[in-house]
């Protein structure tokens, strides 16, 4: 691929460099969800100077010119568990002594913790070393394991669950919500007092993700070519984690009732579960309309997503962000999604909205954005301006930064 040049522009250094432990219970590097979000804040702090360790699972591929430290004990290439499973309770057992370890080592002025299990160990660690906890929160622990389904609302269960939830909420010195959704789920349903309750959404790298027409014509000509992508047939783009949480089984029945010439062709970036969903499209008769590509890694999902000509959010989850919007936002893509709170924070205005879960009116949307080329050709450019503007890594830096120099110079303890 070719080197991109950044549009972010240039921000003053940084007063103050600090050295950061982050904590992230989950297989980091992978293409998707939080570990965009945890390599985005890594590298930018990085690049402005501070030192970061990532503490994480055994699992998960390095990333050029970011100290990781992986705990022992799971054999390499093996798949990491995604969201809420069993398995991730030996995960965290050996994170634990793994970070303690590392926390030694290193002698950091702060923890960021991403996942209730980071900020569970971050919390052992801080009062261990007396140095503020900072939690990246993306969503509710107990709403996760209702979504994937790990735990039953009728669980007897849940309750002390959430005690735990709202246990682990109170102990940060600061919590980073990726939406304004969050942070109001953080006052309201745990607890967490406002002045502890820093909003920072999710960013891209704008340089990375660009339009189309910005793209390499030969490479996506080679691309169309691969996935057999018809020139007559416009191409709508999903990139992200297939589950019935995700809106995958909503997707797929808006397609099937989606009667408009041509027919777009849709692709379908993402994992786990790919055989099922596969399965249940050709099960539906959309052999021939959709396309599964699988996991899509992280340096090639921008020429990917060039190839549409509208992107989809289906996500029915109203506990958890939704960061895939920023890379279809940059890619200027007219984005079609769910009604809810988070995509709106993200997309104002310009958002093309169906009711969650509703698959007619999620396929009468796509109609109608396919039906209006220039009307939606106008949208992306200005979704793409919006992310230029309000969402770069460089700025989320800045905004750390700043949290990071509060929580050490305030006397607010951490619960």
């Amino acid at each position: 691929m070719a080197t991109h040049l950044t549009v972010e522009p240039v921000i003053n250094p940084p007063a103050r460099r600090f050295r950061i432990l982050m904590l992230a219970p989950t297989g980091f590097f992978a293409d998707y969800g939080c570990h965009v979000r945890i390599r985005g804040h890594a590298r930018a702090l990085v690049a402005r100077g501070h030192e970061v360790l990532i503490v994480t699972y055994p699992g998960g591929r390095d990333v050029p010119g970011l100290a990781i430290t992986r705990a022992p004990g799971w054999p390499r290439g093996r798949e990491m568990p995604v969201g809420s499973a069993w398995r991730k309770v030996a995960l965290d057992a050996l994170l634990a002594p793994t970070a303690w370890a590392a926390a030694y080592r290193f002698r950091p002025d702060l923890i960021h913790a991403y996942l209730h299990e980071g900020a569970l160990i971050g919390a052992i660690l801080s009062r261990r070393y007396r140095i503020p906890l900072l939690f990246d929160f993306q969503g509710s622990l107990t709403g996760e394991m209702l979504d994937h389904r790990f735990v039953s609302p009728r669980s007897p269960f849940l309750p002390a669950l959430r005690r735990l939830e709202r246990w682990i909420d109170l102990r940060p010195q600061a919590i980073l919500p990726s939406s304004a959704h969050a942070a109001g789920l953080l006052a309201h349903d745990f607890g967490v007092p406002q002045k502890r309750i820093h909003p920072l959404l999710d960013s891209v790298d704008a340089g990375l993700f660009r339009p189309a027409a910005d793209m390499d014509v030969l490479e996506k000509a080679r691309l169309r070519t691969v996935l057999s992508l018809p020139p007559e047939r416009p191409v709508v783009v999903y990139l992200g984690l297939l589950a019935a949480y995700q809106g995958t089984d909503t997707l797929l029945r808006a397609i099937k009732s989606l009667d408009i010439q041509p027919k777009p062709v849709f692709l379908i970036m993402g994992f786990p579960s790919v055989d099922h969903y596969q399965g249940m499209a050709e099960g539906l008769g959309l052999a021939a309309d959709t396309r599964f590509t699988g996991a899509i890694p992280y340096e090639d999902a921008p020429v990917y997503l060039s190839l549409g000509d509208v992107a989809v959010a289906p996500k029915q989850s109203a506990t958890e962000g939704s960061g895939k919007l920023l890379p279809y936002m940059a890619t200027a893509l007219p984005v079609v999604a769910s009604d809810l709170p988070v995509h709106r924070e993200y997309l104002g205005e310009l958002g093309y909205y169906f009711p969650t879960g509703d698959a007619p009116a999620m396929a009468a949307a796509i109609a109608g954005v396919l039906a209006d080329p220039k009307g939606c050709h106008e949208r992306g450019r200005a979704l793409r301006a919006r992310v230029v503007a309000r969402f770069s890594w460089q700025h989320a830096a800045v905004l750390l930064e700043q949290t990071y120099q509060a929580c050490l110079d305030s006397t607010l303890p951490a619960g």
